[in-house]
């Protein structure tokens, strides 16, 4: 957990610690009760929010988690935590239908953080529900080549990538 975020505070740290424990354990609507109270008291800090917007997407409630998301991005969140607020926040729009929402938002990730390939892996799929299928498909095709252990994926994975962009290519 990010001690820092209250370091004035021993008491809320060890509040939040025991929310993200419940989270954890699956008791995500007593985790995040805990995570409102603390918010109430603290609505302009960052991590809480991002805490709290966590909590709502774990149950189910994707529209709550938003403004919980847009304001710990907007606030300032460290840079590991804001890599994954973004991921977040732009599979939460995507969830809603609000694919281009999502897609500025994965771009935004893809931007600061390149080398995240969940991030590339989720924008593949708002590609695809934005009907933009070769993208998608060459991403995920990149993705799979870059990242998989299957040896047969990995005998093969120049190929792949080769013709990852050129799905509608034919050599005749």
């Amino acid at each position: 957990m990010n001690e820092h975020f209250y370091q004035d505070d021993p008491q809320l740290n060890k509040q939040l610690q025991q929310a993200i424990e419940l989270r954890e354990k699956g008791n995500a609507d007593q985790s995040r009760n805990i995570i409102l109270k603390l918010l109430e008291q603290n609505p302009d800090n960052a991590f809480l929010n991002y805490q709290c917007a966590w909590s709502h997407d774990i149950l189910g409630e994707e529209r709550s988690a938003v403004p919980y998301y847009e304001k710990a991005i907007q606030l300032g969140l460290e840079e590991r935590i804001l890599e994954d607020a973004l991921l977040g926040l732009g599979s939460t729009y995507r969830t809603l239908g609000e694919y281009e929402k999502s897609k500025e938002t994965f771009l935004k990730g893809m931007d600061l953080f390149p080398d995240n390939k969940a991030i590339q892996v989720f924008y593949s799929m708002t590609l695809y529900n934005l009907k933009e299928h070769n993208q998608a498909m060459e991403l995920l095709l990149k993705n799979l080549a870059e990242t998989t252990n299957d040896v047969d994926i990995r005998k093969f994975s120049k190929a792949i990538t080769f013709y990852a962009d050129k799905l509608d290519t034919s050599w005749e």
